[in-house]
């Protein structure tokens, strides 16, 4: 049909949950999957309206050789909530404007956006339904502190505790996913995606 588009469905989860390994689950089935957290990294460096409103929020020193400087805005925007506010507020509607031109030029009956802060960024509101992968704080941990040389356990609380607690994002999601080496991904994965289909063609 002309002008249609798949269903927008969201798949979320704290830290260290594993929602880019079940995005990559969904992908082998051919659901096609929009990176909310690299795109914006992208739409930073390459949006001219953007750029120009972050280098007017932290200063020239916000670009390197023509790339964000990430130190720099951290440092800031971690320190100085309203700062943090305001860079959301540049980002966060980019990140949507581009989302939406992307899912429009899909053909999936549905597409998944990927992303860590959905419910924080209140882009949740804008999808059909959410899943979100959740595990167990210590899994969390141990495995972004495998992944991430560079973060201490204290870093990964600070993260942990500027999200949104798994209880009040599972919640408002109408399918959760447990990843905790417990139960089996796939079968998870499958149903969903089952249920998903049978609803949109229903």
């Amino acid at each position: 049909m002309p002008g249609s588009r798949p269903s927008l469905i969201g798949i979320t989860g704290g830290i260290g949950a594993g929602k880019s390994t079940v995005a990559r689950v969904f992908k082998t089935l051919g659901i096609p999957v929009y990176d909310a957290d690299s795109r914006a990294k992208w739409l930073m460096n390459h949006e001219q309206e953007l750029i120009s409103g972050i280098v007017s929020l932290f200063g020239p020193e916000a670009y390197q050789s023509h790339q964000i400087n990430r130190t720099h805005i951290a440092k800031l925007a971690f320190s100085d909530e309203s700062l943090l506010t305001r860079l959301n507020a540049l980002v966060h509607p980019a990140v949507a404007k581009d989302f939406d031109s992307w899912a429009h030029r899909q053909t999936s009956p549905y597409v998944l956006k990927e992303a860590a802060l959905l419910f924080e960024a209140g882009s949740y509101q804008a999808l059909s339904a959410i899943i979100t992968v959740t595990a167990n704080e210590a899994l969390r941990m141990r495995r972004v502190l495998q992944r991430d040389a560079h973060r201490t356990e204290q870093d990964v609380k600070k993260m942990m505790a500027s999200q949104w607690p798994e209880e009040r994002k599972v919640a408002l999601s109408q399918y959760v996913i447990t990843n905790d080496e417990t139960m089996a991904v796939i079968p998870q994965v499958m149903k969903i995606h089952e249920q998903l289909l049978s609803k949109i063609s229903g």
